[in-house]
């Protein structure tokens, strides 16, 4: 009778060690999509850290700037010119930053869809 059973044991223990090679197998994708989803957070931050700085940069500059330009004005045409310079200098730093956000934003994309893209190795 042992020897009935003996081909349906090897049965068993051949799904069980498939089941837990699968499940082996799914755990590691999901560890690698994990590691991977926090190297493109960090990334991010780093990315957004960095944007931060160069903005309040660049911020305090176009302040000096103007700061300088309205004390040296000493009259109502050259306030008035002061005002059309610095105005100008805005709307510039004003499309640099949106082409900015746009190519981060095309970068997010990009990281974003090789990260769902791309299967892990085995």
């Amino acid at each position: 009778m042992l020897e009935f059973y003996e081909p349906g044991a090897a049965i068993i223990e051949d799904s069980v060690a498939n089941a837990v090679g699968r499940l082996t197998r799914t755990n590691r994708c999901a560890l690698d999509f994990m590691f991977r989803a926090q190297g493109a957070m960090l990334e991010e931050m780093v990315f957004t850290s960095n944007e931060i700085f160069d903005r309040i940069q660049t911020e305090t500059h176009l302040f000096s700037e103007f700061a300088s330009k309205m004390a040296g004005s000493h009259s109502v045409k050259d306030l008035k010119t002061m005002w059309e310079e610095c105005a100008q200098h805005q709307i510039d730093f004003i499309r640099r930053d949106s082409e900015r956000l746009f190519r981060h934003g095309e970068r997010m994309i990009e990281t974003t869809s090789k990260l769902f893209a791309n299967p892990p190795q085995n």
